[in-house]
């Protein structure tokens, strides 16, 4: 906000963002319908201006609200194979912290090998896998 004098010897505001200039007054000495005007006003000055900048940011090339910083996990979200079993049918890929059933069983003196589901190259020539569509990666 910058102050000048004006023509007059008033001193008004300038607000470079708003890109109006008005008359310094009391708001209190305002009427209700005055000030009311005067929020549409400032209502109106900052959707113009908002609008602006937008439209600066995409001829930039830069879209508002989608940027992304930094790569992130590129597996995040990605189904993988099973890897740890039990006999009841838990299961646990082998990401992230151990399951509960499985803290439980090697505290009770099982090996985490116990519970590996072995995969060899018979098993998977006697099952057709299902042919599926790549998907795109998300950008």
């Amino acid at each position: 906000m910058y102050h000048h004098l004006s023509t007059f010897g008033e001193m008004r505001l300038y607000f470079p963002f708003l890109e109006i200039e008005m008359a310094k007054s009391n708001l209190s000495s305002m009427s209700v319908d005055e000030l009311l005007k005067l929020r549409d006003d400032v209502g109106t000055a900052l959707s113009r201006r908002a609008d602006e900048l937008k439209n600066q940011l995409s001829r930039l090339g830069g879209e508002i609200g989608h940027t992304k910083r930094g790569r992130g996990a590129s597996l995040k979200g990605r189904k993988v194979p099973i890897k740890y079993r039990d006999r009841s049918g838990n299961t646990w890929a082998g990401r992230g912290a151990h399951p509960v059933w499985l803290r439980e069983k090697i505290k009770a003196g099982a090996k985490l090998e116990d519970f590996a589901v072995h995969k060899t190259v018979a098993s998977r020539k006697a099952s057709p896998r299902k042919s599926k569509k790549r998907r795109r990666a998300k950008r």
